[in-house]
């Protein structure tokens, strides 16, 4: 399987509300599946946190609930997460999240959207 990586972006410029969101899946040298997670405000410097899985699926399943929590942030927060950019492993996973696709109003593609200084 390839490398599962996830940009999400929420922006409520009313609310000063600028948050991203950013998740990469995949093996270690060592075969464990790991999942770090990337956040904080946009132009920050965030925090990162890690966790080491068994399987696949379980690794899968993280972060899929991690996408829903972040679906119902509009609820929580304010704020709208919307996928900025995502690899192609990435979209089984947020078929089935059904987040939305950012329109950018520059007409620059998704993958071209002003990375957050988020901590790696």
């Amino acid at each position: 399987m390839d490398e599962i990586a996830i940009l999400l972006q929420g922006r409520n410029a009313e609310a000063n509300r600028h948050r991203a969101w950013r998740v990469e899946a995949g093996r270690d040298l060592f075969g464990k599946w790991m999942v770090r997670v990337s956040f904080g405000r946009i132009g920050c410097r965030g925090r990162t946190f890690a966790r080491e899985f068994a399987s696949e699926d379980e690794a899968r399943a993280y972060v899929r609930d991690g996408l829903r929590r972040r679906k119902g942030a509009i609820r929580r927060c304010g704020v709208e997460y919307r996928v900025v950019d995502a690899s192609p492993a990435a979209l089984t996973l947020l078929a089935k999240v059904r987040l939305s696709k950012v329109r950018l109003s520059n007409g620059s593609k998704p993958s071209e959207a002003p990375e957050p200084r988020l901590e790696t």
